[in-house]
Protein backbone atom coordinates (compact mmCIF):
# COMPACT_ATOMS: atom_id res chain seq x y z
CA UNK A 1 0.00 0.00 0.00
CA UNK A 2 1.58 3.27 -0.69
CA UNK A 3 1.89 5.34 1.92
CA UNK A 4 0.08 8.52 2.32
CA UNK A 5 1.00 11.56 4.34
CA UNK A 6 -0.95 13.34 5.89
CA UNK A 7 -0.35 16.47 4.31
CA UNK A 8 0.14 15.77 0.30
CA UNK A 9 -3.33 17.48 -0.40
CA UNK A 10 -2.51 20.83 1.28
CA UNK A 11 -0.85 23.55 -1.27
CA UNK A 12 0.47 25.12 1.74
CA UNK A 13 0.02 27.18 4.97
CA UNK A 14 -3.88 27.92 4.94
CA UNK A 15 -4.84 31.41 6.10
CA UNK A 16 -7.53 30.49 8.75
CA UNK A 17 -4.87 28.17 10.83
CA UNK A 18 -4.69 29.48 14.15
CA UNK A 19 -4.45 29.06 18.01
CA UNK A 20 -1.37 27.74 20.80
CA UNK A 21 -1.45 25.49 22.66
CA UNK A 22 0.68 23.64 25.53
CA UNK A 23 0.30 20.21 23.97
CA UNK A 24 4.15 20.40 23.18
CA UNK A 25 5.22 20.56 26.58
CA UNK A 26 8.79 18.79 26.90
CA UNK A 27 7.50 16.74 29.73
CA UNK A 28 4.68 14.83 28.39
CA UNK A 29 4.84 11.25 25.97
CA UNK A 30 2.66 9.81 23.07
CA UNK A 31 2.15 7.16 26.19
CA UNK A 32 -0.01 10.26 28.19
CA UNK A 33 -2.58 9.20 26.10
CA UNK A 34 -3.30 5.73 27.50
CA UNK A 35 -6.44 5.09 29.77
CA UNK A 36 -5.66 2.54 32.37
CA UNK A 37 -7.98 -0.14 31.82
CA UNK A 38 -7.98 0.29 28.18
CA UNK A 39 -6.43 -1.11 25.16
CA UNK A 40 -3.16 0.74 24.19
CA UNK A 41 -3.24 2.81 21.79
CA UNK A 42 -2.35 2.37 18.25
CA UNK A 43 0.37 5.18 17.13
CA UNK A 44 1.53 4.18 14.00
CA UNK A 45 -1.03 2.73 11.44
CA UNK A 46 0.86 1.22 7.72
CA UNK A 47 -0.17 3.78 4.46
CA UNK A 48 0.24 6.49 6.86
CA UNK A 49 2.98 8.92 7.42
CA UNK A 50 2.69 11.33 9.98
CA UNK A 51 6.02 12.46 10.38
CA UNK A 52 4.42 16.17 9.35
CA UNK A 53 3.10 16.20 12.36
CA UNK A 54 5.01 17.66 15.58
CA UNK A 55 4.92 15.92 18.65
CA UNK A 56 1.82 17.42 20.35
CA UNK A 57 0.10 17.22 16.69
CA UNK A 58 1.11 13.66 16.72
CA UNK A 59 -0.52 13.30 20.33
CA UNK A 60 -3.96 14.49 19.08
CA UNK A 61 -3.82 12.40 16.30
CA UNK A 62 -3.37 9.19 18.15
CA UNK A 63 -5.84 10.17 20.68
CA UNK A 64 -8.49 11.19 17.98
CA UNK A 65 -7.70 8.15 15.32
CA UNK A 66 -8.25 5.65 18.66
CA UNK A 67 -11.68 7.38 19.49
CA UNK A 68 -13.53 7.98 16.56
CA UNK A 69 -14.94 4.85 14.82
CA UNK A 70 -14.68 3.47 11.49
CA UNK A 71 -16.50 5.17 8.55
CA UNK A 72 -18.34 1.92 7.64
CA UNK A 73 -19.84 1.74 10.39
CA UNK A 74 -17.64 -1.18 12.57
CA UNK A 75 -18.45 -0.61 15.87
CA UNK A 76 -14.62 -0.37 15.95
CA UNK A 77 -11.89 2.79 16.19
CA UNK A 78 -10.74 4.00 12.31
CA UNK A 79 -6.79 3.43 14.10
CA UNK A 80 -7.93 -0.28 14.20
CA UNK A 81 -9.50 -0.35 11.14
CA UNK A 82 -6.38 0.54 9.32
CA UNK A 83 -3.90 -1.70 12.11
CA UNK A 84 -6.04 -4.87 11.22
CA UNK A 85 -6.57 -4.18 7.25
CA UNK A 86 -10.32 -3.90 7.42
CA UNK A 87 -11.79 -4.05 4.36
CA UNK A 88 -13.52 -0.75 4.73
CA UNK A 89 -11.77 1.55 2.16
CA UNK A 90 -12.57 4.06 3.44
CA UNK A 91 -10.63 4.01 6.84
CA UNK A 92 -6.93 5.25 5.45
CA UNK A 93 -8.30 8.77 4.08
CA UNK A 94 -10.39 9.31 7.33
CA UNK A 95 -7.05 8.77 9.13
CA UNK A 96 -5.38 10.85 6.82
CA UNK A 97 -8.00 13.87 7.22
CA UNK A 98 -8.27 13.54 10.76
CA UNK A 99 -4.43 14.30 10.50
CA UNK A 100 -4.54 16.74 8.13
CA UNK A 101 -7.19 18.55 10.53
CA UNK A 102 -4.85 18.46 13.32
CA UNK A 103 -2.45 20.00 11.51
CA UNK A 104 -4.45 23.00 10.55
CA UNK A 105 -4.90 23.93 14.00
CA UNK A 106 -8.26 22.15 14.69
CA UNK A 107 -9.24 21.12 18.25
CA UNK A 108 -10.88 17.98 19.30
CA UNK A 109 -14.29 19.09 19.27
CA UNK A 110 -14.29 20.83 15.69
CA UNK A 111 -12.51 17.90 14.46
CA UNK A 112 -14.98 15.61 15.51
CA UNK A 113 -17.72 17.79 13.88
CA UNK A 114 -15.83 17.77 10.56
CA UNK A 115 -15.34 13.95 11.10
CA UNK A 116 -19.23 13.01 11.89
CA UNK A 117 -20.26 15.36 8.80
CA UNK A 118 -18.03 13.83 6.24
CA UNK A 119 -18.68 10.02 7.74
CA UNK A 120 -21.93 9.71 10.12
CA UNK A 121 -24.52 7.70 8.31
CA UNK A 122 -26.48 10.85 9.83
CA UNK A 123 -25.05 13.71 8.12
CA UNK A 124 -25.58 11.89 4.48
CA UNK A 125 -28.74 14.28 2.93
CA UNK A 126 -30.57 13.45 -0.59
CA UNK A 127 -30.87 17.25 -1.74
CA UNK A 128 -33.20 18.07 -4.48
CA UNK A 129 -31.67 20.13 -6.70
CA UNK A 130 -34.24 19.71 -9.90
CA UNK A 131 -34.11 23.14 -12.23
CA UNK A 132 -31.43 24.59 -9.74
CA UNK A 133 -28.72 26.30 -12.10
CA UNK A 134 -25.01 24.02 -12.37
CA UNK A 135 -21.38 24.85 -13.34
CA UNK A 136 -19.89 21.69 -14.14
CA UNK A 137 -21.52 18.67 -15.85
CA UNK A 138 -23.71 17.23 -13.25
CA UNK A 139 -23.97 14.02 -15.32
CA UNK A 140 -21.45 11.68 -14.63
CA UNK A 141 -20.08 14.23 -11.69
CA UNK A 142 -17.85 12.28 -9.26
CA UNK A 143 -18.59 15.90 -6.87
CA UNK A 144 -21.13 17.54 -6.14
CA UNK A 145 -20.99 20.95 -4.37
CA UNK A 146 -24.09 22.55 -3.41
CA UNK A 147 -24.27 25.84 -1.84
CA UNK A 148 -27.52 28.19 -0.54
CA UNK A 149 -26.41 31.43 -0.58
CA UNK A 150 -27.37 35.08 -0.31
CA UNK A 151 -26.33 37.96 -3.18
CA UNK A 152 -26.54 39.89 -0.44
CA UNK A 153 -24.52 38.18 2.23
CA UNK A 154 -20.85 39.03 2.56
CA UNK A 155 -19.59 36.23 3.62
CA UNK A 156 -21.13 34.66 0.46
CA UNK A 157 -19.27 37.41 -1.07
CA UNK A 158 -16.07 35.70 0.38
CA UNK A 159 -16.53 32.74 -0.98
CA UNK A 160 -17.68 33.38 -4.24
CA UNK A 161 -14.21 33.29 -5.37
CA UNK A 162 -12.93 30.36 -4.15
CA UNK A 163 -15.84 28.16 -4.97
CA UNK A 164 -15.87 29.49 -8.66
CA UNK A 165 -12.12 28.32 -8.51
CA UNK A 166 -12.73 25.02 -7.32
CA UNK A 167 -15.45 24.21 -9.89
CA UNK A 168 -13.54 25.83 -12.52
CA UNK A 169 -10.37 23.45 -11.49
CA UNK A 170 -12.61 20.33 -11.80
CA UNK A 171 -14.93 21.65 -14.34
CA UNK A 172 -14.58 17.80 -15.86
CA UNK A 173 -15.43 16.12 -12.39
CA UNK A 174 -16.98 18.45 -10.08
CA UNK A 175 -20.75 19.74 -10.39
CA UNK A 176 -21.64 23.44 -8.49
CA UNK A 177 -25.07 24.03 -7.88
CA UNK A 178 -26.20 27.43 -6.67
CA UNK A 179 -28.91 27.50 -4.08
CA UNK A 180 -31.16 30.56 -3.61
CA UNK A 181 -31.39 31.66 -0.07
CA UNK A 182 -31.85 35.40 0.04
CA UNK A 183 -31.99 36.47 4.36
CA UNK A 184 -34.81 38.71 5.27
CA UNK A 185 -32.07 40.72 6.56
CA UNK A 186 -30.50 41.87 3.59
CA UNK A 187 -32.80 43.98 1.57
CA UNK A 188 -31.93 43.89 -2.14
CA UNK A 189 -31.13 40.05 -2.00
CA UNK A 190 -34.60 38.47 -3.18
CA UNK A 191 -34.45 41.23 -5.58
CA UNK A 192 -31.14 39.80 -6.83
CA UNK A 193 -32.24 36.11 -6.61
CA UNK A 194 -35.44 37.04 -8.76
CA UNK A 195 -33.08 38.52 -11.64
CA UNK A 196 -30.92 35.72 -11.31
CA UNK A 197 -33.42 33.59 -11.76
CA UNK A 198 -35.13 35.18 -14.50
CA UNK A 199 -31.25 35.36 -16.48
CA UNK A 200 -31.62 31.72 -15.89
CA UNK A 201 -34.35 31.72 -17.88
CA UNK A 202 -32.24 33.14 -21.33
CA UNK A 203 -29.44 31.24 -20.12
CA UNK A 204 -27.16 33.67 -18.24
CA UNK A 205 -27.52 32.52 -14.82
CA UNK A 206 -23.96 32.51 -14.11
CA UNK A 207 -23.19 35.54 -15.82
CA UNK A 208 -25.76 37.33 -14.02
CA UNK A 209 -24.23 35.54 -10.80
CA UNK A 210 -20.68 36.44 -11.04
CA UNK A 211 -21.63 40.50 -12.10
CA UNK A 212 -23.99 40.57 -8.51
CA UNK A 213 -21.44 39.27 -6.71
CA UNK A 214 -18.65 41.73 -7.97
CA UNK A 215 -21.21 44.58 -7.20
CA UNK A 216 -22.71 43.29 -3.91
CA UNK A 217 -23.04 46.94 -2.16
CA UNK A 218 -24.80 48.12 -5.35
CA UNK A 219 -27.90 45.80 -5.83
CA UNK A 220 -30.90 48.60 -6.12
CA UNK A 221 -33.79 47.58 -8.99
CA UNK A 222 -31.47 50.34 -10.96
CA UNK A 223 -28.42 48.79 -10.54
CA UNK A 224 -29.56 45.29 -11.23
CA UNK A 225 -31.45 46.58 -14.57
CA UNK A 226 -28.24 47.66 -15.23
CA UNK A 227 -26.37 44.44 -14.58
CA UNK A 228 -29.08 42.59 -16.77
CA UNK A 229 -28.60 44.45 -19.77
CA UNK A 230 -24.61 44.47 -18.97
CA UNK A 231 -25.02 40.78 -19.17
CA UNK A 232 -26.98 40.89 -22.60
CA UNK A 233 -30.48 39.55 -21.69
CA UNK A 234 -33.19 40.57 -23.45
CA UNK A 235 -35.01 43.68 -21.50
CA UNK A 236 -38.28 43.08 -22.69
CA UNK A 237 -38.42 39.32 -21.72
CA UNK A 238 -36.38 39.97 -18.51
CA UNK A 239 -38.91 42.56 -17.40
CA UNK A 240 -41.93 40.15 -18.01
CA UNK A 241 -40.16 36.88 -16.53
CA UNK A 242 -39.23 39.17 -13.14
CA UNK A 243 -43.32 39.59 -12.76
CA UNK A 244 -43.82 35.63 -13.18
CA UNK A 245 -44.26 34.44 -10.20
CA UNK A 246 -42.84 30.80 -10.14
CA UNK A 247 -39.81 32.73 -9.60
CA UNK A 248 -41.05 33.67 -5.91
CA UNK A 249 -42.04 29.61 -5.40
CA UNK A 250 -38.91 28.58 -6.82
CA UNK A 251 -36.92 30.88 -3.76
CA UNK A 252 -39.27 29.59 -1.14
CA UNK A 253 -39.34 25.82 -2.32
CA UNK A 254 -35.35 26.36 -2.16
CA UNK A 255 -35.79 28.08 1.13
CA UNK A 256 -38.21 25.40 2.89
CA UNK A 257 -36.09 23.22 1.46
CA UNK A 258 -32.64 25.19 3.40
CA UNK A 259 -34.57 25.18 6.48
CA UNK A 260 -35.36 20.81 6.69
CA UNK A 261 -31.38 20.49 6.23
CA UNK A 262 -30.99 22.58 8.84
CA UNK A 263 -29.64 25.72 6.88
CA UNK A 264 -29.68 28.57 9.11
CA UNK A 265 -27.14 31.04 7.39
CA UNK A 266 -25.15 31.55 4.41
CA UNK A 267 -23.21 30.29 2.53
CA UNK A 268 -23.79 26.76 3.77
CA UNK A 269 -22.47 24.08 1.54
CA UNK A 270 -23.24 20.35 1.16
CA UNK A 271 -20.39 18.11 -0.54
CA UNK A 272 -21.79 15.23 -2.25
CA UNK A 273 -24.86 15.49 0.39
CA UNK A 274 -22.80 15.61 3.71
CA UNK A 275 -22.37 19.21 4.89
CA UNK A 276 -18.99 20.96 4.53
CA UNK A 277 -18.34 22.47 7.79
CA UNK A 278 -14.27 23.31 7.44
CA UNK A 279 -13.81 26.97 6.27
CA UNK A 280 -14.30 27.66 3.00
CA UNK A 281 -10.16 27.94 2.29
CA UNK A 282 -10.17 24.29 2.66
CA UNK A 283 -12.98 23.42 0.36
CA UNK A 284 -10.52 22.62 -2.61
CA UNK A 285 -8.08 20.33 -0.77
CA UNK A 286 -11.58 18.16 0.43
CA UNK A 287 -12.52 18.13 -2.95
CA UNK A 288 -8.96 16.73 -3.92
CA UNK A 289 -9.65 14.18 -1.13
CA UNK A 290 -12.51 13.15 -2.42
CA UNK A 291 -11.57 12.93 -6.23
CA UNK A 292 -8.47 11.18 -4.83
CA UNK A 293 -10.33 8.34 -2.57
CA UNK A 294 -12.77 7.96 -6.07
CA UNK A 295 -9.89 7.39 -7.89
CA UNK A 296 -8.33 5.27 -5.50
CA UNK A 297 -11.57 2.82 -5.15
CA UNK A 298 -11.47 2.68 -9.05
Amino acid sequence: MPRIAILLALAGTLSFVVGCDDEDSPDETVEDVHVEGRPAPIEDLPGIDTSVLSSGEKRSWVRLVNEVLSPCGEPISVARCVSEGRECALCVPAATYVGRLVAEGHDPSEIREHYANRYDDDALHEIDIDGAPVRGALMGADVTIVEFSDFECPFCRQAHPLLTAVAREHSDRVAFVFMNYPLSMHEHSRDAARAALAAQKQGKFWEMHDILFENQTELAPSDIEGYARQVGLDMDRFHADLEDEALDAAIDGTRAQGQELGVNGTPRIFVNGRPFSEPVEALDTYVREELARIDAQR
